[in-house]
């Protein structure tokens, strides 16, 4: 569109992980993978511990939140960056936050099982249950609709190519004519509180763990409140991990590559870990998963015998 001596830029072109022609076929089937593997463990996480009765404690109602946060995550990035592959011309923000968040709840949720055990039902109630999710949820709209506003509110002018593989608010910003900030300052903002809080709300849960547990006589007792913690514990550190690499690097030591990668495996790889770290390290899970298949091949037996 054409505005004074400049054109003004209303469709963006992703370039995707790699520009690379021989490496697209090969990428395609890598990440078809990965959002198979996704798919079928996150929604795997949730009907189990939505269907099953050992699994509906305060724990597995968070953890089939979060199992719902990374398939959002992953299928909202997934289906543009597998059609990028295949295409020449290639034409999220909620699901992070919330699962910034909702790490944090879990990791609280942990601290009062280990630390008030006896209070536990009674302090993470399914009221609060409920009001903690509906807030990581809507807290996590909110965060996008005020930072997207703010970054597609400029005027962008230059080059329509963002060199990543969607369509993330730093790359994009990149593009504009505008003066950016603003927009820099709400993302700086909103993204260090978000994880500042988060972090905070996790060591310190983690710490009262740890202190609790230390008190505890019985080695099978403190095996067993470890274990109970073990994978969010893992989840938690696969992360914040990622995403302190990504944000917390000199400026100096940042690529394009390692940033996409970094990108890849917090949006994508994650979410497809997640439910593997929960489902291998959790006989609850673990037994509802038997429990279900056990089920479902008697339900397939018994209508292939009525059909004879």
């Amino acid at each position: 569109m054409a505005h004074g001596n400049f054109t003004r830029v209303t469709e963006f072109i992703l370039t995707g992980v790699s520009e690379r022609p021989d490496l697209q076929i090969p990428l395609f089937f890598v990440f078809l993978v990965i959002c198979g593997l996704t798919v079928t463990g996150n929604l795997s996480i949730i009907t189990l511990t939505s269907v099953d009765s050992r699994p509906q404690t305060p724990m597995y109602f968070f953890l089939r939140h979060l199992a719902v946060v990374n398939l959002g995550n992953s299928t909202v990035i997934a289906p543009k960056m597998l059609i990028n592959f295949l295409v020449r011309t290639r034409g999220f923000l909620v699901f992070t936050v919330a699962e910034v968040l909702m790490l944090a709840v879990m990791a609280y949720d942990r601290h009062v099982a280990i630390c008030n055990p006896l209070l536990y039902r009674a302090v993470v109630s399914q009221r609060i249950c409920l009001l903690l999710v509906s807030l990581t949820y809507l807290y996590g709209f909110c965060t996008s609709v005020v930072t997207s506003s703010s970054v597609f509110s400029l005027t962008y002018c230059s080059s329509n190519v963002i060199n990543h593989f969607y369509c993330d608010t730093v790359p994009l910003l990149t593009l504009s004519c505008s003066d950016t900030s603003v927009p820099e300052a709400a993302i700086f903002i909103s993204g260090s509180t978000n994880l500042v809080f988060s972090i905070i709300t996790v060591v310190a849960s983690y710490f009262n763990i740890v202190l609790s547990i230390l008190k505890i006589h019985s080695s099978d007792r403190r095996k067993k409140a470890f274990s109970t913690c073990a994978s969010h514990m893992t989840a938690v550190s696969v992360f914040y991990g990622t995403l302190l690499f990504m944000y917390l690097q000199p400026q100096t030591y940042h690529s394009v590559g390692a940033d996409k990668m970094a990108s890849v495996f917090c949006t994508l790889v994650i979410p497809m870990l997640n439910p593997m770290i929960y489902s291998l390290r959790n006989n609850d899970v673990k037994a509802a998963l038997k429990m279900f298949i056990r089920n479902t091949c008697c339900s397939l037996n018994h209508s292939s015998f009525k059909s004879l």
